[in-house]
């Protein structure tokens, strides 16, 4: 949609404004209201500061960065003592983060307490909806990091904020409209979000349904001695996994050249759909002590601790130096096909089978001879083969779709942003029935 501007525009001497509407006015933040910080109860994990029935909702740097515009619930609430150390807030106060998400405005709908990690406004004259908006859009931190680097806000800098002001009546039209625009564009995100997500889902049932039962759907079937199996082709083998690979096959000793490079591969840095997606570079001597587990061209790398997080993946023409954190089981095809295995491994009930067998709480674990014994459907080599060509086109044509849909939401993000920004400063005039 194409919007229409205002009349006459002037110079606002600020750079992250620009030109603004000639009846705008500009100026700083704290010229229209004190900026105050919020405040903890210390030390923080004393207990006694809270109460699961208390009367106010402790705010964390995660509540606000998993809101929308407007706070609803958090994880803890505080109790009288807990409040009485803090900073109250009423709902529908507007408040901003200047730690960990910092520049996340929130306005909460929820009577809660806000620690040091955030600023409000107790003096607000100018629309609240018209200033969360500001600040949404990001423009106006512009040149506030510490050093040109990163982003550091507090009192003084957020209250320095030079804005563009409107009439009241057009700062209320300007959040009526950003209101129904960015809760439209949300939806359509949120769409988008949920498609990926049923395409993941298919992703992992393709592949989960051809590496145990095969690309021909008459086959003959027969009952499977593989526990976490009930049915598979007849002619398939069941072997352990350790009976067709090997499990950690070199292994960096201490005594390696503390000045050999190396590229590091940690769980943090595995995607359940494209592999292996970031590495380290180290020496030897200046590496993590988990840095230890040499792979190969064709070895498939798989999770032993923490393996709720399903971080496997096929090694794929890797750097002669190439090394994995010792919180994986680099597994070596020997008598499978290693495109084959790849998929079988990272199948649904593969997957499930791992994390059923792990061990432990906060860090569930596997180690390598378990891992190694659990029993595996072995189709043919010929079939292996066909199984993993079919697989490779039909992920292929998921992820491709994925990747589409993934440009299209940053489209829409940025898009968003744009609006906000241009609506804020005046860039358009918003329709009048907003």
């Amino acid at each position: 949609m194409k919007y229409s501007k205002y009349e006459q525009y002037k110079a606002s001497g600020i750079d992250w404004l620009g030109q603004v509407p000639e009846n705008w006015t500009v100026k700083k933040i704290k010229w229209d209201t004190a900026v105050f910080r919020g405040a903890s109860p210390r030390p923080i994990d004393d207990p006694v500061y809270f109460d699961d029935d208390g009367d106010y909702a402790w705010v964390r740097i995660a509540d606000v960065t998993a809101s929308g515009k407007f706070l609803e619930k958090t994880t803890q609430r505080l109790s009288a003592l807990g409040a009485s150390l803090s900073v109250k807030m009423q709902p529908k106060s507007l408040f901003l983060s200047i730690a960990g998400s910092v520049g996340k405005p929130c306005i909460t709908n929820i009577k809660c307490c806000i620690h040091d990690g955030f600023v409000y406004f107790p003096f607000l004259k100018i629309n609240q909806d018209f200033l969360y908006y500001i600040f949404a859009s990001g423009e106006s931190y512009k040149g506030l990091g510490k050093l040109g680097t990163q982003l550091n806000l507090n009192t003084e800098t957020v209250g320095s904020i030079s804005i563009a002001i409107p009439t009241s009546v057009e700062q209320q039209s300007i959040a009526n409209f950003l209101d129904k625009e960015t809760t439209r564009l949300d939806a359509l995100i949120a769409k988008k979000q949920q498609l990926i997500e049923t395409l993941k889902e298919k992703r992992i049932a393709t592949i989960s349904h051809a590496v145990t039962k095969g690309l021909n759907p008459d086959v003959q079937m027969k009952d499977s001695e593989i526990e976490w199996l009930d049915l598979i082709p007849k002619d398939w083998e069941e072997k352990p996994l350790k009976f067709v690979s090997t499990l950690n096959d070199e292994t960096l000793s201490e005594t390696t050249d503390p000045e050999y490079e190396i590229k590091y591969v940690d769980i943090g840095s595995i995607d359940q759909n494209k592999g292996i997606i970031k590495k380290e570079s180290y020496i030897f001597d200046e590496a993590p002590s988990r840095a230890r587990r040499k792979v190969i061209h064709g070895d498939i790398i798989v999770s032993t601790v923490r393996t709720y997080l399903r971080a496997i993946a096929p090694v794929i023409n890797p750097e002669e130096n190439l090394i994995v954190s010792t919180g994986f089981a680099v597994i070596r095809p020997r008598k499978i096909t290693s495109d084959y295995l790849s998929f079988l491994l990272r199948s649904k009930y593969f997957v499930e089978k791992v994390v059923s067998l792990s061990v432990g709480v906060s860090y569930p674990a596997i180690n390598a001879s378990v891992l190694g014994s659990i029993k595996i459907p072995i189709p043919s080599e010929n079939e292996q083969v066909q199984i993993s060509t079919y697989l490779y086109q039909e992920t292929q044509n998921i992820d491709n779709i994925i990747g589409l849909t993934e440009k299209h939401i940053d489209k829409l993000i940025e898009y968003k942003t744009a609006l906000i920004s241009a609506a804020v400063t005046g860039k358009i005039k918003v329709p009048e029935q907003a």
